[in-house]
């Protein structure tokens, strides 16, 4: 009898054992818990925004050594809709979207073009602007008129651009082999044509013009438009949060006339889209 009873005692000791340990782990915080995005910004009162501060009038370092220009000002004003201060973080293009995959900025407004290959690895906001983008050669250049005169010429572009892509994947099985020359940024790759070193280059005139005035460079653009690309701000996949925050403040930007006006101060045209 006193077996039984002994036995019954360590089965009942074991079960209330046991069902402390279970509710111990139940009352223990989760550590799978989703992260909102959205709500992290919130909480640090900024949004770390990646751009490459080299491309004006889009983004780049004014004589205050801040960062200005179009994107800035969209994604200052983006930032300020959601209840936080955007702060810049500058980058080399080649390293961007590693940076935005790393965590390094929370999101990208550079001038990024929407592609279905982009979009497998990160989401995008609604389109912000609308870039068109045509081929540009030496002032006294009268050989290259399009695409189809770059078969055997060295043609400039920027490294891991969508422009890039555009020349490898369209423009070079179309018109045949043309050497192909990459540059971090925009204005060595006009400085290269200006001088002679690359016969033509792609790049859309919006982009090119300030620096084209700067620095009296005698180049020019040829022809029609060779593509029409749209740039959204990108983020990091599953953060439906940010995303829905992002095109809010642009939808609500465009209605109440301040996109147009952001617009207007770098281009001094009506938006495009």
């Amino acid at each position: 009898m006193r077996k039984v009873q002994k036995k019954m005692f360590m089965f009942f000791g074991m079960f209330i054992l046991m069902s402390m340990i279970f509710v111990s782990c139940n009352l223990k915080p989760s550590s799978d818990k989703k992260i909102i995005l959205l709500d992290e910004i919130k909480k640090s009162g900024k949004m770390r925004v990646g751009l490459m501060g080299t491309y004006p009038p889009y983004n780049f370092l004014n004589a205050n050594n801040e960062v200005d220009g179009f994107d800035a000002d969209i994604a200052k004003e983006v930032a300020k809709r959601i209840g936080v201060k955007a702060e810049f973080i500058t980058t080399e293009w080649a390293g961007i979207i590693g940076g935005l995959e790393k965590g390094k900025f929370d999101i990208v407004v550079s001038q990024m073009t929407i592609t279905d290959e982009r979009k497998a690895t990160m989401d995008f906001s609604k389109p912000y602007i609308k870039n068109s983008v045509n081929v540009i050669v030496r002032e006294d250049n009268e050989k290259i008129k399009s695409i189809e005169d770059f078969k055997g010429k060295k043609i400039g572009v920027g490294l891991g651009t969508n422009d890039e892509q555009y020349l490898r994947e369209v423009a070079m099985p179309k018109v045949g082999n043309f050497e192909i020359v990459t540059y971090n940024d925009v204005i060595t790759s006009l400085m290269d044509l200006n001088t002679g070193r690359i016969d033509a280059t792609i790049n859309n005139m919006f982009a090119i013009k300030p620096q084209i005035e700067k620095n009296n460079l005698k180049v020019k653009a040829v022809g029609t438009a060779i593509k029409e690309d749209f740039a959204g701000m990108a983020i990091r996949k599953e953060n439906p949060e940010f995303l829905a925050a992002l095109d809010k403040a642009l939808e609500d930007m465009k209605a109440d006339g301040t996109y147009k006006s952001i617009f207007m101060k770098w281009f001094g045209v009506e938006p495009n889209i």
